[in-house]
């Protein structure tokens, strides 16, 4: 165990524009009150440090190839403590795993996927990026990675990307046909379960990000309000949306629900008879989101009730932060609306993969209730 919840980071109010360079979405920056200064670790010992992370045999890296790259790994550190506001001479236990047996590996293993991918393309062709799916449930950490990958990629002078299917959520009039068309179905009354996303949107937009192959090429991003309509939420006006520059190399695409596969009638009734309408809408899914998606990677948890928790720590910092966040009994209600689909859905993602997914293009990356990848599948 590497340490508990939110306490390996204290949450600072700052936050980056989403409208910067890179078209990234807002993402929290963190920062930690020194408590007692951590002797500083010689190269060698941050070299064990890395080769002992749960991440290291999973995506094939030997220690002799981790040492002939220690010194990107060591860059990647001091840029992501600049990130985070961390002074990298006191970093916590904590704080190390998350980077050097988290984000880093996984940044690693981006850049990997991305070598494959041009690699399949003659000199001169133009090279669409490469959409690289993040499937994970709400509040294990996904828009914190991507954030810090978005980052990562952009320092290393590479244009990217970060789409959330939040982002393709249905208008607010679209919710409100969806509810009338649904009376009674508490699953398809706010917006979260499939059906509630305008798929056709979502192939307009990722369409259009994989041909951003070009200088010069530039195109906007949408984003979705949920505070709108007193949470019920609308898509943000598009004056709003941050614009990516052409040529992209890679689009980070997360979401709670990626990859989920439909199943038999009776395996979802069995769960919540209120499920059969989710699965049938779910067939679409699959042309209008996973087939875009060429590399995979899934973050799995122990126990879908961990979702309870975690949003509830994230709605506690938003009240003592002084914004706006949910009562107990409000996160309690709004998390029931997905349990049913992580029930039925998340056995058969973790078992074979997200919808049209190649093992060689998937990282599997099981966490603890921490947040942290643990040695397990």
């Amino acid at each position: 165990m590497l340490g508990s919840g939110s306490s390996w980071l204290q949450l600072n109010p700052l936050h980056r524009d989403a409208s910067s360079g890179g078209g990234s979405r807002q993402g929290p920056i963190y920062s930690v009150s020194r408590t007692k200064p951590a002797e500083v670790a010689s190269v060698e010992d941050l070299f064990e440090f890395i080769c002992s992370g749960p991440l290291v045999d999973k995506m094939g890296l030997t220690q002799e190839k981790v040492a002939e790259s220690i010194d990107k790994w060591l860059f990647y550190g001091s840029k992501l403590c600049r990130l985070f506001q961390l002074d990298e001479l006191y970093l916590t236990t904590p704080q190390k795993a998350r980077f050097y047996h988290y984000y880093i590996p996984v940044f690693v293993w981006c850049e990997d996927q991305i070598s494959q991918h041009a690699s399949k393309f003659k000199d001169g062709e133009e090279i669409p990026p490469l959409v690289i799916g993040f499937s994970a449930p709400q509040g294990c950490g996904k828009t914190t990675l991507v954030f810090a990958l978005d980052y990562l990629f952009r320092i290393t002078g590479r244009n990217s990307a970060t789409l959330s299917i939040d982002d393709f959520y249905l208008t607010a009039e679209g919710q409100a046909e969806l509810r009338e068309q649904n009376p009674g179905n508490t699953l398809l009354e706010l917006r979260g379960n499939a059906g509630s996303h305008d798929l056709p949107f979502s192939v307009e937009t990722l369409t259009a990000l994989t041909k951003l192959t070009k200088e010069g090429m530039k195109m906007k991003l949408p984003r979705y309000d949920k505070s709108a309509y007193g949470g019920r939420g609308d898509r943000a006006d598009s004056s709003t949306w941050p614009e990516v520059e052409g040529p992209l190399t890679v689009v980070l695409y997360e979401g709670w629900m990626l990859g989920f596969k439909p199943l038999a009638n009776e395996v979802v009734k069995a769960v919540d008879p209120q499920l059969e309408r989710v699965n049938k809408n779910l067939e679409a899914y699959y042309d209008a989101w996973d087939k875009f998606i060429k590399a995979w990677i899934v973050i799995k948890i122990q126990d879908p009730s961990c979702v309870y928790q975690w949003r509830l720590q994230a709605e506690i910092a938003m009240r003592q932060a002084g914004k706006p966040g949910m009562s107990d009994e409000e996160v309690k209600d709004f998390v029931s609306r997905y349990l049913p689909a992580y029930k039925a859905y998340l056995p058969t993602l973790y078992s074979e993969g997200p919808n049209g997914s190649h093992p060689n293009h998937l990282l599997l990356i099981e966490i603890d209730e921490a947040r942290n990848p643990i040695l397990g599948i």
